[in-house]
C-alpha cells in the first residue's frame, strides 16, 4: 500500500512538471519520460491497490470460520486421530477446500507428506509397586513406554530424586553430576529452576525453557542411562491439571518408526500426582517440601532410601502411515521462497473405554488453527496481483504426541529452510471475542514481532508478551520445529485484556468452561463463542505474510535469541 502511494505520488508529479514545463521538449527527452512513465505504471501494476487488500484482508469472516471448525470438530471427524478415519476425513476435506481455492500440491504433485508413525497403547492393567504399595492407573500414576516392545517394565529399579533431571552446561547446571542411574528409575519435577525461584539471572526467570519440557526430561533420562523416569505432576509448575495428564498420555501414544525401535530409550516413563509424591518422600525418610527448595538452589540428587519400582508396562503396536497437508499459492516473482502458515489438524482422537462420550473433538485445539489455515488462504487468492513470493499452507500431523509431524517436517523439508522467510503458527485460536493487545508467545524473539507490532496498530490493538510464561508455550506447538532449524517462527493469538466492558462479561462466564474442557471431551464448538478476535488475528497474521511476499527482506533472529538461522 506504501509502495502504492510513493508510485501515484512520483507519476503526479512527473506529469505535473511536464504539464508546466512550456518549452518543447527533445525526442530524447520525450522518450526518457515515457520510459520513466511506463516503469512506474508496470511497478504500480505489481501492486494491489488498497481497495482490494483491504477486500483481501476483509474476506476473513468468523461465519466461515465457524462453519470449518464445525465440520472438523464433528463427531463424524472422530476426534481426528492420526493414522484413523478421522485423519481420512480431515484430509479430503482440506484438499476439497484448498483445490477448490485454486491452490497447487505443495509436495510435488501431492497435498501430502507421508509421516512414518508407530502407535503404542499401554494397558491399563497396571500397577506402580512402591515402598509396598500399589499405585492406580490413571488415579495416582500414568505409565507408558516409547519403546517399540510388547513388554516394557521395571523390577525393583531403585528410585532416586534428581531435582529437575536437568543438564544444561550453559547455566552450570548438572542435577546427574557424578551420579550413576544405570538401571535406576529418576524421579523428578515438572519445569525448570527459574520458575520455582522466579530469579530472572537463573535459566530464564519464570518463563519455561525447553530444559522445562517433559519431552526433555524423558530425552535426557535415556541419555544418562536410567531404566525409568517419573516426573512429579504440580498443577502451577505444569500449567495444566491432572486430567490433562490422564488424558493425553494415555490410549495410542504415537511415536516415529525407528530403526533400533527407540531400545535406546528408558523401559518406562510416566508421571505421579503430587499426594503420591508427598507419600513416597515421607517413606524414604525425605521432606518433599524441602527437597523441592534444595533442587531450586543448584544441582541436586539424593537417593531415595531403599524404595524401588517396579511396574509392567503391556503395549499393543501398530505401525501405520499419518500425513502432513501441503497446500501452495505459487509466487509470481520469487516462487521458490515460501512464507510457511502452518496449524496441526490432529487431535486425541475416540476413547472406547469411556461411557457415554467417547470423542475428544478438538474445537478449539485446534479445528480452530486448521479451519483458519483456509481462510487466510481464501484472503490470499483474492488479491488481483498475487504474491511475489510463494505462501505455503501446512497442517501437521500428531502434534499432540510430541509435535510429531512438524518434528518429521522439520526433518525432511519439503521446501528448503534457507528458501523459508518466516513461519506463522496458528495453534488453539481465541474464540472469546476481541482483546486490546496480541499475546506474542516468545516475544523479542525475531524481528516477525515488528511486523505484527504494525499489524496489530492498525486494529487498535498493542502488542503484549506470554501471559503465561511459565507454561512454555514457545516449545509447545508447531512453530518450535522450524524454530529449530533457524527459521524464523511467530506464535501469537489474542491476549488477555477485554477489548470492552461486554468482552470482559462474556470472558468471566466463557472461560472457566474452556479451561476445563482443554484436552478433555468438551472441547465442542459451542454458540456462545465470539469468534471475532479470532478474525483480527487472522487479518494480522495475513497482512504479516503479505507483506513479507513482496520484500526481499528476510527477517532475522534477535541478537538474544537462543535460534540462528542457519
Amino acid at each position: 500500500m506504501k509502495k502504492l502511494s510513493s508510485v501515484m505520488l512520483a507519476s503526479a508529479a512527473l506529469l505535473s512538471v511536464a504539464g508546466c514545463n512550456d518549452k518543447p521538449a527533445t525526442e530524447a527527452e520525450s522518450a526518457t519520460k515515457a520510459e520513466m512513465t511506463a516503469e512506474m505504471a508496470a511497478k504500480a501494476a505489481m501492486i494491489n491497490s488498497p481497495e482490494v487488500f483491504n477486500q483481501s484482508y476483509n474476506s476473513i469472516n468468523g461465519e466461515q470460520l465457524a462453519e470449518h471448525v464445525k465440520v472438523l470438530a464433528s463427531d463424524k471427524f472422530a476426534g481426528r486421530a492420526p493414522s484413523s478415519i478421522g485423519e481420512t476425513l480431515t484430509l479430503e476435506y482440506l484438499t476439497e477446500q484448498f483445490k477448490a481455492l485454486g491452490l497447487v500440491p505443495g509436495n510435488g504433485d501431492s497435498f501430502l507428506q507421508q509421516v512414518p508413525l508407530v502407535s503404542i497403547e499401554a494397558s491399563t492393567d497396571m500397577a506402580l509397586s512402591i515402598g509396598g504399595k500399589d499405585y492406580k492407573f490413571k488415579e495416582d500414576m500414568v505409565m507408558s513406554s516409547s519403546r517399540i516392545t510388547e513388554l516394557s517394565e521395571l523390577k525393583d529399579s531403585e528410585l532416586v530424586f534428581v531435582g529437575y533431571g536437568v543438564n544444561a552446561p550453559e547455566y552450570n547446571w548438572n542435577d546427574y553430576e557424578g551420579l550413576d542411574v544405570k538401571g535406576k528409575t529418576v524421579v523428578m519435577l515438572v519445569n525448570d529452576p527459574g520458575f520455582a525461584t522466579k530469579n530472572p539471572e537463573l535459566f530464564n526467570g519464570e518463563a519455561m525453557t525447553y530444559y522445562g519440557r517433559w519431552t526433555y526430561k524423558y530425552e535426557e533420562a535415556s541419555r544418562q542411562g536410567a531404566e525409568g523416569a517419573i516426573i512429579i505432576h504440580e498443577t502451577a509448575p505444569a500449567s495444566y491439571g491432572w486430567n490433562v495428564v490422564k488424558n493425553s498420555w494415555t490410549g495410542a501414544q504415537f511415536g516415529f518408526q525407528r530403526d533400533d525401535n527407540n531400545m535406546g530409550r528408558i523401559a518406562v516413563e510416566g508421571w505421579i500426582t503430587s499426594e503420591v509424591a508427598t507419600e513416597l518422600f515421607n517413606k524414604a525418610g525425605l521432606n518433599f517440601a524441602e527437597a523441592k527448595m534444595a533442587a531450586a538452589k543448584g544441582s541436586y540428587h539424593v537417593d531415595m532410601g531403599d524404595l524401588t519400582a517396579s511396574v509392567t508396562v503391556k503395549n499393543t503396536i501398530k505401525k501405520s502411515v499419518s500425513n502432513n497437508f501441503i497446500a501452495t499459492l505459487p509466487g509470481t516473482k520469487k516462487s521458490d521462497e515460501h512464507i510457511i502458515y502452518s496449524a496441526h489438524w490432529d487431535h486425541l482422537g475416540t476413547d472406547t473405554a469411556l461411557d457415554g462420550d467417547q470423542i475428544y473433538n478438538g474445537a478449539v485445539d485446534n479445528a480452530t488453527g486448521t479451519a483458519a489455515l483456509i481462510e487466510v488462504a481464501e484472503a490470499f487468492t483474492k488479491l488481483d496481483v498475487k504474491p511475489e513470493r510463494s505462501i505455503t499452507f501446512l497442517a501437521v500431523t500428531a502434534e499432540e504426541q510430541g509435535l510429531l509431524g512438524s518434528k518429521f517436517y522439520a526433518a525432511n523439508p519439503v521446501i528448503p529452510a534457507n528458501k523459508t522467510v518466516a513461519n506463522i503458527n496458528m495453534d488453539a485460536l481465541g474464540v472469546n471475542g476481541k482483546s486490546a493487545d496480541v499475546a506474542v508467545y516468545g516475544l523479542g524473539q525475531s524481528e516477525l514481532d515488528n511486523y505484527l507490532t504494525k499489524a496489530a496498530e492498525k486494529q487498535g490493538r498493542v502488542i503484549s508478551g506470554d501471559p503465561r510464561p511459565a507454561a512454555g508455550i514457545y516449545y509447545r506447538s508447531d512453530h518450535f520445529a522450524f524454530a529449530n532449524i533457524g527459521i524464523p517462527a511467530l506464535y501469537a493469538k489474542s491476549g488477555a485484556q477485554p477489548a470492552d466492558e461486554a468482552t470482559a462479561k462474556l470472558r468471566e462466564m466463557l472461560d472457566p468452561k474452556l479451561k476445563k474442557c482443554y484436552h478433555n471431551l468438551c472441547d465442542e464448538y459451542s454458540d456462545e463463542w465470539d469468534l471475532s478476535g479470532a478474525v483480527q488475528d487472522m487479518q494480522a497474521f495475513f497482512e504479516v505474510g503479505y507483506e513479507l511476499s513482496s520484500e526481499n527482506v528476510w527477517p532475522k533472529w534477535s541478537e538474544s535469541s537462543e535460534f540462528k538461522r542457519q
